[in-house]
């Protein structure tokens, strides 16, 4: 972050799934042999997930072009092991739970039994890179107003076991169930930081520093903060506004740091709060304001939520592509609504299947381009 500009990496995961019955199909290995060549692709906690991770960039345009290429070489591996890729929070139709064979994720198995059969949501991570430790804690406390906007611009996974859950993100509920899956803490310095880690492994919560699963948090292995509140997105597009609105939010953070502004005091309650109303409502419901706990609509606190970062997006180049991006999005619709959209007009699973996967790669807009 030496110029202002944060450097940021995108990890995105995706459910495998028969493209007839829409069932989750347990291929990832088959999968991930098809890619050996590909760094950016590996396996996650269960046998139907895979999960991407592009390269650093500092321009959202190279984020854009990563995150297609990676979408295009899973779905063609997929595709080639009989079955489909699909960028949803929750796999549609129901999950089988077989645990990936690698001794960390079997061993997380074992400490927490009864999560397994929820387990294997998908999500969006978004690494950005602070220059300290103590300035990512810093970015974290003043992350915790903004995540239920974030996690309404991503809502995408409303649909378990066939059937509509009646949640925009039916991930969220799901995920929270883990002991470590909530807000982070308004921490004072990095002790304070370390010490919940720590204390979250000593009573059991978690295996590692790693298995801490706050919705933002220092990244255990990268010189980041990862924000992993999203679901992942149905649309690259959708993708590429989260990951503009993350990164203006950390640099804007920094720079309220540097100047020794306070952070914001947000109650927990109203912070879960905020979360629990993008979660079961998404983009076009009504939210809550994690600043103030006024009542409003999901798409005014995102409107908020870009007031806020504007000057970091200038700053960076980015402000016409997120505002690009934003009224896209506002027009064709959340990833919740585009789901179930695609399922009204769907007679049965194999077609909201190929549609899902078509978005996923990306051939809707292949096809809008060329007409």
């Amino acid at each position: 972050m030496d110029d202002g500009r944060g450097t940021v990496g995108v990890e995105e995961e995706f459910v495998l799934v028969d493209p007839r019955s829409g069932a989750t199909a347990a291929a990832a290995p088959r999968v991930l042999a098809q890619l050996a060549d590909e760094p950016g692709v590996m396996a996650e906690f269960l046998r139907f997930q895979v999960e991407t991770a592009t390269e650093v960039h500092r321009s959202l345009p190279q984020v854009r072009a990563d995150l297609i290429r990676l979408r295009h070489r899973v779905a063609e591996a997929a595709e080639h092991v009989g079955c489909v890729a699909l960028a949803t929070g929750v796999a549609p139709f129901g999950r089988a739970s077989q645990v990936t064979a690698d001794p960390r994720f079997r061993t997380l198995a074992a400490r927490f039994p009864a999560l397994v059969g929820e387990a294997g949501t998908c999500a969006c991570h978004i690494h950005v890179g602070v220059p300290s430790r103590a300035a990512g804690v810093a970015v974290l406390t003043r992350l915790r107003p903004w995540l239920g906007a974030l996690l309404a611009v991503s809502a995408n996974s409303p649909y378990v076991d066939g059937l509509d859950s009646g949640w925009a993100s039916a991930r969220y509920p799901l995920w929270s169930r883990w002991p470590t899956a909530r807000p982070p803490g308004e921490w004072r310095d990095v002790g304070d930081y370390d010490a919940a880690v720590e204390g979250a492994i000593r009573r059991g919560q978690a295996l590692d520093a790693r298995s801490v699963y706050f919705y933002a948090r220092l990244s255990p292995r990268h010189p980041t903060v990862e924000v992993r509140i999203a679901d992942v997105c149905l649309d690259v597009a959708d993708a590429v506004l989260l990951t503009g609105l993350v990164r203006g939010l950390v640099v804007t953070a920094l720079a309220e740091q540097r100047r020794g502004a306070p952070p914001p005091r947000v109650p927990d309650a109203l912070a879960e709060r905020a979360l629990r109303a993008a979660a079961r409502y998404g983009l076009a419901g009504p939210g809550v304001d994690g600043l103030t706990g006024t009542p409003m609509a999901h798409e005014e606190l995102v409107e908020d939520l870009l007031a806020y970062v504007r000057p970091a997006l200038r700053a960076m180049g980015d402000l016409d592509d997120v505002l690009a991006a934003w009224c896209a999005l506002r027009s064709r619709g959340g990833g919740a609504e585009r789901q179930r959209a695609l399922r009204a007009e769907s007679g049965t699973p194999a077609e909201f299947v190929a549609h899902l996967a078509a978005v996923t790669r990306g051939e809707d807009r292949e096809r809008e381009a060329a007409q």
